[in-house]
């Protein structure tokens, strides 16, 4: 498996057999390229321009923007219902967060999630191997939120996602106050993660990817 970060939100997930999973892709007006490899799944987790960009040649692509179990021959997907914010959704709607459990690995993609949504960590986010959390604070979780879901979940490792970069032109906070409250943080000098990369690191590590 390789799992390769566009900034911001956006990863393609790459299976051992070559198929791909493109998550969350952005339009162009955000600092980051788009310029994003041909994918066999895309998954959204809102459709709010950052996160749920498609092109013209999307059309033939298999589209995941539900709630719900989706069974390939390479991978299985499940999404669950979640809040984009504080107030049930009242402020910025929904959001789905998506596991994809592909090559023995589970990894989970909160999306933009601005709630910390205890019974589902409790009885459905278990196992997880790869979690990716946002902690930009202002439309998601802030550092010391994400900070405490990555806690609860206790994934094996986890990469911290939708914050403020030198490429980002979004308002959003930088990894600081998330980094402070997390433990054996590895910095990454690359925006590219492998399977066989992941036994370089202590379980319960923080990978710190480099933006693209």
């Amino acid at each position: 498996m390789k799992l390769t970060w566009y900034g911001h939100s956006c990863f393609l997930i790459t299976s051992n057999n070559g198929k791909r999973i493109l998550i969350d892709p952005f339009d162009d007006s955000i600092g980051y390229s788009n310029n994003f490899l041909h994918s066999d799944i895309i998954t959204i987790s809102h459709n709010h321009f950052d996160h749920s960009f498609l092109k013209n040649n999307d059309n033939n692509i298999k589209i995941i923007n539900t709630p719900g179990r989706f069974d390939f021959d390479f991978a299985s997907i499940e999404g669950f219902s979640s809040f984009h914010d504080k107030l049930n959704g009242l402020k910025r709607g929904t959001n789905i967060i998506y596991t994809f459990t592909l090559d023995k690995l589970k990894i989970c993609h909160l999306g933009d999630l601005g709630e910390i949504p205890s019974e589902l960590i409790s009885k459905r986010l278990e196992d997880i191997d790869i979690l990716l959390v946002p902690i930009g604070g202002h439309f998601t979780l802030n550092g010391e939120e994400g900070a405490k879901i990555s806690k609860l979940i206790s994934p094996k490792y986890i990469i911290p996602i939708h914050y403020k970069t030198f490429k980002s032109l979004l308002y959003l906070d930088d990894p600081k106050n998330f980094l402070i409250n997390m433990n054996n943080v590895e910095k990454i000098n690359s925006n590219i993660l492998t399977s066989d990369d992941l036994k370089l690191y202590k379980e319960n590590s923080v990978l710190l990817l480099s933006p693209p």
